[in-house]
């Protein structure tokens, strides 16, 4: 503890939380020799697979596993959402993340917490210990408080993302290169905070372990040329997460937790695209680059990843479904989705799910009216440029999956079963035993 905690003779409990993000549990589970120090760490504790949320992308599954409820309360639904009433497109940020995140409810209890390079959580905020943003962050200095911190993580060289554009060359090695040392500044600033040892939550996320699965995947699940060097970055990942358990005190639990799977990317499905070619989406001029160009006769329009509207009246500005006309369209839409298949004959939807299964809230007014699970294989995109072919494929060759994520608990007593992201929240609070209202997650805590 630190000292002002020593001196108030707070003896709670305390929680170090590390995301390995889209880390999937199978590749642990399958790779030992890789990860002894994850592998140890489950066999001391409790470990699984567990499900993420729908839709499953960073963007909206961090705001979820930090608060513990769904998007249509936190109000985040992916990297791009739609404006209230209109076709205009905005990029959710840490402001837009309209539910209680786990760090507050720490710092609102008196005690403090450490937040570094969580995504969508920026600008920083100013109420805890001390934070630095993770994705969507402009710079270190922009995302750092307080100030001295920016000052510290410069000195270990740290960033907030590794440069995936290097990911799109044919040739990997100056991706793999920047992406170590991505790795290693991370590493550096969290043992530097870990070891200030004056925090009650510490919660940091590698995201860079993202970024590698998009670029390699397909190396380590197919044999190929770069499965040995994906194999030594996270041979070097279970290493950094060894080092930092050593440093834990004795009153530390560690979580390690991923936000969604990953598996081996097949085809890119353009969905907008397939839209258009089945006469459910259609443009009000030759031009059509953005949302805000669909026409009056359009049925329905898709945005990343797997989110489909319908173009309902009074809902949207241009709105061409009656709501009278509503239900049978969507499940007109929804069987089409089901009955689409991929170039390799393979159903691309493993599941469609409506709004009102996945999301509830005080915020889901802009929530899609259909959500598509897709098949491992087939990557949902939703550009309006326009793209000429349905199916085509492009630089990454992993993707993301909404099962096969990964929770590992230094803690025996936890029982990860069913678990989903839903649930991380307020595990971590029962492991710090703080009060709650467990009515306020849309998960329940697994400490038995």
């Amino acid at each position: 503890m630190g000292l002002f905690d020593r001196l108030r003779g707070d003896d709670a409990p305390r929680v170090a939380f590390f995301g390995i993000d889209g880390v999937p549990f199978s590749l642990i589970e399958d790779e030992p020799g890789t990860f002894p120090n994850l592998t140890a760490l489950a066999e001391a504790g409790s470990a699984g697979a567990i499900d993420s949320i729908v839709p499953p992308e960073s963007s909206a599954c961090w705001p979820s596993l930090t608060t513990g409820v769904n998007p249509g309360e936190t109000g985040v639904y992916g990297f791009q959402d739609r404006e209230v009433g209109s076709y205009e497109t905005y990029v959710p940020m840490g402001r837009d993340v309209q539910a209680t995140r786990v760090w507050d409810r720490v710092t609102d209890a008196g005690r403090d917490a450490t937040v570094m390079n969580v995504p969508v959580t920026f600008p920083p905020q100013r109420n805890l210990q001390r934070m630095v943003s993770g994705f969507l962050s402009p710079s270190v200095e922009k995302a750092a408080v307080p100030a001295e911190l920016a000052k510290t993580l410069a000195e270990y060289d740290y960033r907030i993302d590794v440069n995936a554009r290097l990911g799109h060359e044919k040739d990997k090695t100056e991706f793999i290169e920047d992406a170590h040392e991505t790795l290693d500044a991370r590493f550096a600033s969290f043992k530097h905070y870990v070891a200030e040892d004056d925090w009650d939550l510490f919660f940091g996320v590698f995201m860079t372990t993202d970024r590698v699965n998009h670029f390699l995947f397909r190396d380590y699940e197919r044999d190929g040329r770069y499965r040995e060097e994906f194999l030594e970055f996270y041979t070097k990942l279970d290493q950094y997460l060894g080092e930092l358990r050593e440093l834990l005190a004795e009153d530390v639990t560690m979580v390690v937790a991923s936000d969604h799977g990953f598996t081996t990317l097949e085809y890119e499905v353009h969905f907008n695209q397939w839209l258009a070619e089945e006469g459910w989406l259609s443009f009000s001029g030759e031009e059509h680059e953005e949302l805000g160009d669909i026409a009056d006769e359009t049925r329905a329009y898709s945005l990343i990843p797997g989110r489909f509207y319908i173009n309902l009246e009074g809902r949207e500005p241009r709105g061409g479904v009656p709501e009278e006309e509503y239900e049978a369209t969507r499940d007109e839409l929804k069987e089409a989705l089901l009955a689409l298949e991929g170039p390799n004959g393979k159903q691309v939807c493993e599941r469609v799910v409506e709004k009102e299964k996945a999301f509830r809230g005080a915020h889901d007014e802009i929530a899609p009216d259909l959500v598509a699970i897709p098949a491992h294989g087939f990557d949902l995109k939703s550009g309006f440029s326009g793209h000429g072919e349905v199916f085509d494929t492009g630089p990454r060759n992993g993707m993301h999956s909404f099962d096969n994520a990964t929770l590992l608990v230094d803690d025996p007593e936890i029982t990860v079963g069913e678990a989903n992201l839903y649930d991380i929240a307020p595990t971590l609070l029962d492991l710090m035993e703080m009060e709650y209202d467990r009515e306020g997650f849309d998960g329940a805590s697994l400490v038995n």
